[in-house]
């Protein structure tokens, strides 16, 4: 099962270094990038990611990312 397409590009968020956020999987949460429990009855759960540095990170969003929750420019070859 492949995880829904939420958008072709990142989303810029900020971030706190050591706050621990819960990035969305499937692709299904009203709230992207962020987990709002949308994954109930599959395969996917939510990712935890806890940030080194605080500022502005870009959250992958397409969900094909091979370094999630980070954007790494999978969207491109959409």
């Amino acid at each position: 099962m492949e995880p829904r397409i939420a958008q072709k590009g990142p989303i810029p968020v900020e971030l706190e270094a050591g706050k621990a956020i819960y990035w969305c999987a499937c692709g299904q949460s009203a709230n992207q990038p962020y987990c709002d429990g949308s994954h109930a009855g599959s395969e996917f759960g939510p990712l935890p990611y806890t940030p080194i540095a605080s500022g502005t990170a870009y959250l992958c969003a397409c969900k094909r990312s091979k370094n999630p929750p980070l954007c790494d420019g999978s969207h491109q070859a959409l």
